[in-house]
């Protein structure tokens, strides 16, 4: 009577806070006595609090044989807790459920509904493939009970069975769609049947085609916006096997569209518009164009009216699927979808970033990459972890408060105020917005990109917000593993880098801006300005500048600059891949520099070019033993070829003071220069290399030295003074220092001469100035400024003027008068009235604002040998990389294995050619025949035994006896039993000496006595005996003359 009940349980928990662990072991142990109990109400007690326990994470397994006695009783209430117990601790491997199986068929088949829904609500939880089949035909008879629950959850019940046992559903199936078809049936149970046809509709949706009139009404009724639901999803699959439903559905699905209130059923019409395929087979038409414009005006309504962020959510993965087949429509509300760009949530941020890149086009891509690079330049830097207003938690957190006594939880709402700061941009977003800014201007080779020079700008500036990386270059060497491949270290800044190059190599007539950019980025001096004031954002950009300025080095306005940037000291701690592009294009700007031969060889260009080749051999001797091998062998062959070039240039007399012409050397105007010119380097195709055949006198197993050994043993062999010894060591095992970078007192801040500090309202209002830098937009203006310097029209704003617009009849009086104007000097003029309409109308004309004129731009197209591969995407150049896309299998929320569902056909024939049925079979063949084998096997040793007898004198163990082999016989010859028996009983024993051979038979119970056979003596000859069982006649081996002598 003292026992603890759950509830004081919970009450001593709260407690003993602190010592809780200790409490439950307590109350374990008591539980452990209390089950054992004969009291049935004790032992439901104690198993409720185990199951309470449970809950916690302790084990209650040890206690199933207990749950079964309470699941047997006769009262309800501990009969319900003894289920509850078994849905909670129960699996599919519990032992004690093979036992619980005649329990669990009989309360189905009990007359109380109450105690039939026990079973039913746990059958899901604790069902297997062997009960599945056993409880099967006790609940097919469920599916008729008078009551719409039992039916209800009868029919939930046999999905479940259906998941673990596919060919349950068969046999019950027949019932099911009894019940869908019946007019007169309760909702819940059309509720029901409907979620489990579309459970099972996207596996095999061929077997519900003619559930389709049905579901059709049940869709035009309505009423039930969750079953509206699910009938909506199940024909989006439906539709791809019969196009004739598009036509039928778009009616219903249309006026849903238009009335209901419900987002959830408006966003699921729509999305089941789209996944059924409907969208696209009305494109084209007028039809096809209302319900685009209708569809995406609701999403538009999600995103502005309701405020959700889930519906924002949402709605921008329909936009995204619209998209693909509407572009132009969704373009169209760019402006609620660049709102949604500066959101607080990440996920609706990176939902809009994706969207943004199906919708763009040449008009509205200036407008969409503005908007991003104003998020990129306005927005403070943050990692994922460090920017609170991104955890959704956070900002309507709940904090649970409980006292120790039974008061119940409150909760407190923490608000958060919102600030007008934009919010903070991890990194790996920033990479993201970067990624997908190259995407939309690279797409299908420019062809939305309309004026190139705007998009090299776009680069530099995104040059600058890169953010920075997370691991530095090695500098010993290991990198040259991959050397040759074009991985970019998780660094974006690489990316740009290709993109840049991939600019100035394909579009020639841009070339001398895109060779401007990188030259900028390339001179030290400038280095603060085109790369971030914090971190190591940026340098990837370095290697393909390099290579640019070292590859078009005649377009270079600045060699002499870039000369001396590329040979900085800063230049040596560049990582391996940078250092060695700026190694091979020293030679080519130096080619540039010194190679022209239309300039004499006075003693100032020898003097100036030796003083630069000096740098040169400076700069690159201590790289002669980098770590790098790649940055090692570019650095020894450059090094000789500049000493080369100094002996030479030293070797070759000047000219005089008379001014005759003097040829400089032609190693310098000829030689150098023709290391690096010839055809010029084109973009290749994707897989054009595959196509090059390989030559015929190819060999690649000959060595190419073959006293490498005899040279690698001299070579070991030679002695090292020590202080070699120290440089080699140092150079190949020591790190190389880098030069510490000088601090920086000059603000971000400082160094952005921002025009605004707010941002617009919206996407229309930005312009160039928000999103570039100064030094970008002052040479813009000053290339607009020379553009339209003779157009009167132009309004120049940093021009100073007295007033209003300068025309020349301004400029006559001004300067004739002075700056003090006479209004008795201005001249009568005559007014020709018939000219005024024409004056007039070429004011008009002239008021129109004038457009950039557009060069004519054109593209280099990738080479290839034979027939152009087509190409879907940018990695199209290693297919081999490129990963198929293998289809995942939809898991279960139940996490039970339904693959078996796919291949049931609910239509069978009886002739059960399915998968299963087949497996099965087989199977079942394969046990049937191991038992055929073992009753085989047991026969055998049955009739064994039964054949076995032992002799009279035999101890009763029984001895073992050898059966010995049969031999050979010559000569058979059948007598009578007496003639036989005389002839063996009449040899006397001497005659034994003249050959006889007697072999007698052991004797045997229930058989004949023994017979003795004897052959008679011949020429030699050796008798054989052979005795037959069961014969009456024996047969005698003997030759012809014994016969005679026997006689």
């Amino acid at each position: 009577m003292f026992e603890k009940s759950l509830y004081d349980l919970i009450r001593g928990l709260r407690n003993h806070k602190g010592n809780e662990r200790e409490y439950i072991q307590e109350s374990i142990k008591e539980c452990r006595k209390e089950i054992r109990s004969n009291d049935m109400d004790l032992k439901s007690t104690a198993l409720m609090k185990l199951t309470y326990l449970e809950m916690f994470g302790h084990d209650m397994s040890w206690a199933s044989f207990n749950v079964l006695e309470v699941m047997s009783s006769q009262k309800y209430r501990h009969k319900r807790t003894g289920y509850l117990a078994a849905v909670q601790s129960f699996r599919r491997d519990t032992e004690v459920l093979m036992l619980a199986e005649n329990q669990l068929k009989k309360d189905i088949s009990s007359s109380t509904p109450t105690v039939i829904s026990l079973p039913l609500i746990a059958i899901p939880h604790v069902i297997n493939p062997s009960m599945a089949n056993s409880v099967l035909s006790d609940l097919i008879p469920r599916l008729t009970h008078s009551q719409a629950s039992i039916r209800k959850k009868t029919i939930v019940t046999l999905y479940r069975l259906a998941l673990v046992y596919p060919e349950t559903l068969r046999p019950a199936w027949p019932k099911i769609k009894e019940r869908l078809l019946d007019d007169n049936e309760d909702p819940s149970v059309t509720a029901a049947i409907v979620n489990v046809v579309c459970e099972l509709g996207w596996r095999r949706p061929q077997d519900f085609l003619p559930l389709a009139p049905r579901l059709f009404d049940l869709l035009v009724e309505g009423g039930n916006n969750w079953m509206a639901i699910k009938i909506i999803k199940l024909f989006a699959t439906l539709t791809p096997l019969e196009p004739r439903l598009i036509k039928k559905l778009l009616p219903p699905l249309t006026k849903i569209i238009k009335e209901t209130a419900a987002m959830s059923l408006l966003y699921e019409c729509i999305n089941g518009i789209i996944q059924g395929g409907i969208l696209e087979a009305v494109e084209g038409t007028a039809e096809g164009e209302d319900v685009a414009h209708l569809c995406v005006s609701k999403l538009r309504g999600m995103m502005v009216i309701e405020g959700d962020a889930n519906l924002k959510y949402v709605a921008l993965l329909a936009f995204d699927k619209i998209v693909r087949s509407h572009p132009h429509i969704v373009a169209v509300h760019q402006d609620v979808i660049l709102e949604c760009i500066d959101d607080p949530d990440i996920s609706i941020r990176t939902g809009a970033l994706n969207l943004v890149v199906g919708m763009v086009n040449s008009d509205n891509l200036t407008a969409i990459v503005g908007r991003l690079m104003r998020q990129l330049r306005n927005s403070p830097i943050a990692s994922a972890t460090e920017v609170p207003v991104n955890d959704r938690t956070r900002e309507t957190g709940v904090v649970p408060i409980a006292d120790s006594d039974d008061s119940d939880a409150e909760e407190s709402l923490r608000v958060e105020k919102k600030s007008n700061q934009a919010p903070p941009l991890p990194a790996d977003y920033r990479i993201s917005v970067i990624q997908k800014i190259i995407e939309m201007c690279s797409r299908d080779t420019y062809t939305n990109v309309s004026d190139f020079d705007w998009y090299i700008d776009v680069l530099v500036q995104l040059v600058r917000v890169c953010p920075a990386t997370k691991t530095s270059a090695n500098l010993d060497g290991t990198e040259d593993a991959d050397f040759s491949t074009s991985g970019n270290h998780g660094d974006i800044s690489y990316e740009i880098g290709q993109e840049l190059r991939n600019v100035a190599v394909r579009v020639r007539i841009i070339r001398p801006e895109a060779l401007e950019a990188a030259q900028s980025l390339v001179l030290v001096e400038k280095r603060d300005q085109m790369f971030p004031a914090t971190g190591n954002g940026g340098q990837g950009v370095l290697e393909f500048a390099g290579w640019m300025v070292g590859e078009y080095a005649d377009l270079l306005t600045r060699p002499d600059g870039v000369m001396t940037s590329l040979l900085h000291t800063s230049a040596s701690h560049l990582p391996s891949r940078t250092l060695a592009v700026y190694l091979q294009a020293i030679p080519k700007v130096f080619a540039s520099i010194a190679g022209s031969d239309q300039i004499s060889w006075t003693p100032q260009r020898r003097t100036l070019l030796t003083l630069l080749m000096a740098r040169i051999v400076h700069f690159l001797e201590p790289l002669a033993m980098h770590p790098s091998l790649e940055v090692q062998e570019r650095a020894v062959e450059y090094l000789e070829l500049m000493r080369l070039a100094s002996e030479a240039a030293s070797g070759t007399e000047t000219g005089n003071d008379a001014g005759d012409f003097v040829d400089p050397p032609l190693l310098l105007t000829q030689a150098i220069p023709a290391l690096f010119t010839g055809l010029e380097i084109n973009p290749v195709a994707p897989g054009a290399q595959r196509k090059v055949p390989f030559p015929d006198d190819l060999d690649l197993d000959t060595p190419i030295n073959a006293n490498l050994q005899q040279i690698l043993q001299q070579a070991e062999l030679e002695t090292v003074s020590d202080a070699d010894e120290d440089d080699v060591y140092k150079a190949y095992n020591e790190r190389i220092g880098t030069h510490p970078e000088p601090p920086i007192s000059v603000s971000a801040a400082d160094r952005l001469d921002a025009t605004k500090s707010e941002q617009p309202s919206s996407y229309q209002n930005a312009t160039e100035d928000e999103y570039l830098d100064p030094d970008i937009l002052a040479r813009r203006k000053a290339e607009r400024r020379e553009r339209y310097k003779d157009d009167p029209f132009y309004i120049d704003p940093d021009r100073d003027r007295d007033s209003g617009v300068s025309t020349p009849l301004h400029n006559i009086l001004k300067n004739s008068n002075g700056e003090e104007l006479d209004i008795d000097s201005i001249p009568i003029m005559d007014l020709d009235l018939e000219k005024q309409e024409r004056g007039r109308e070429r004011d008009e004309a002239a008021r129109q604002p004038k457009r950039k004129p557009r060069r004519n731009v054109e593209i280099i197209v990738d080479e290839t040998l034979g027939p152009d591969e087509a190409t879907s995407s940018r990695d199209g150049s290693r297919p081999d990389l490129v990963r198929s896309a293998q289809a995942k299998g939809k898991k279960s929320l139940l996490e039970v294995d339904s693959s078996g569902l796919g291949s049931l056909s609910l239509e069978d024939d009886g002739t059960g050619t399915s998968k299963l049925d087949i497996e099965r079979r087989e199977q079942e063949e394969a046990e049937m025949a191991k038992a055929l084998k073992e009753v085989e096997r047991l026969r055998l040793e049955m009739q064994r035994a039964a054949e076995r007898i032992q002799a009279r004198d035999a101890p009763p163990d029984g001895t073992l006896v050898k059966r010995k082999k049969k031999k050979a016989r010559k000569a058979v010859m059948e007598a009578p039993e007496e003639t036989a028996e005389g002839e063996a009983g009449s040899i006397p024993e001497g005659d034994h000496e003249e050959g006889l051979a007697v072999k007698k038979k052991k004797k045997k119970k229930a058989k004949l006595e023994e017979h003795a056979v004897g052959d008679v003596p011949g020429d030699g000859a050796d008798g054989v005996l052979k005795l037959k069982k069961r014969k009456k006649k024996r047969q005698v081996l003997l030759e012809e003359p014994a016969a005679e002598t026997g006689s």
